[in-house]
């Protein structure tokens, strides 16, 4: 797909990967990025249309579909991350918020939206998924579980929406220096480099974008063997514990 000329909605775009991939649009010749945050961005700018967008309030999701009537490209990017296991979670909020955020979220956004990339001529839908939608890592339990959900969704609604011709684009990635990976003490992926290869596989047409080193070592890993790759989690996790 073109990206020049294109007409993009990034939610989360006010920060971190969201910033880096609205950017990247605007590098690649976007005429109109509308940036959704909770707490819109200020920007001179003309080609950047800040708008109030909680992906979880459904009063917000129908307000932007409203003024949004010319989006050709969608980017469900917002997410959080609660850092829990599943046993070891004080309590189910982290978990609600989790599946709020990262899975209901996008399909409220997938649904409003889906008939106006269907009346603009089909475009694009992006979902930034994870390396944890492939598999479940006991310290990410629950973010594992709402990124498996996003999976899902990607994947049912790219069987949907494909008669209407919009491309859905699953994008994964590990972890991305950002705000939301600063305590954790790992290799990180650029979210600079990971927004270019997104919009590289918006180009070219793709419906999957391993978008980092991580999501190209998960992605072999898994499929050399699965049993194999679980053990290997299952020790880590073992002498975390010690």
């Amino acid at each position: 797909m073109e990206i020049k000329d294109s007409i993009v909605l990034v939610t989360g775009g006010n920060r971190g990967l969201g910033k880096a991939l609205v950017e990247a649009f605007l590098a690649a010749g976007a005429r109109k990025v509308y940036v959704g945050s909770r707490t819109p961005i200020e920007s001179a700018d003309p080609r950047l249309h800040p708008i109030k967008l909680d992906i979880t309030n459904e009063q917000e999701v129908a307000a932007a579909a409203q003024a949004c009537q010319d989006v050709t490209i969608l980017v469900n990017n917002a997410g959080v991350a609660s850092f829990a296991s599943y046993a070891g979670a004080s309590s189910l909020h982290g978990a609600r918020q989790e599946m709020e955020t990262n899975y209901f979220g996008p399909l409220a956004m997938a649904q409003a939206f889906a008939p106006i990339l269907k009346k603009n001529g089909g475009g694009a839908l992006v979902n930034m998924l994870s390396v944890l939608s492939w598999f479940t890592s006991p310290s990410l339990g629950s973010y594992s579980g709402s990124k498996y959900a996003a999976l899902s969704l990607t994947e049912g609604i790219r069987v949907e929406l494909r008669a209407q011709g919009t491309r859905v684009i699953g994008a994964f990635a590990g972890y991305i220096d950002t705000d939301m990976t600063t305590k954790i003490n790992a290799p990180k992926a650029s979210p600079v480099d990971v927004a270019a290869n997104i919009i590289e596989g918006i180009r070219n047409d793709s419906e999957e974008v391993l978008s980092d080193q991580s999501s190209h070592r998960v992605r072999a890993a898994l499929d050399g063997s699965r049993k194999a790759f679980y053990q290997n989690i299952q020790q880590e996790w073992d002498n975390a514990q010690h």
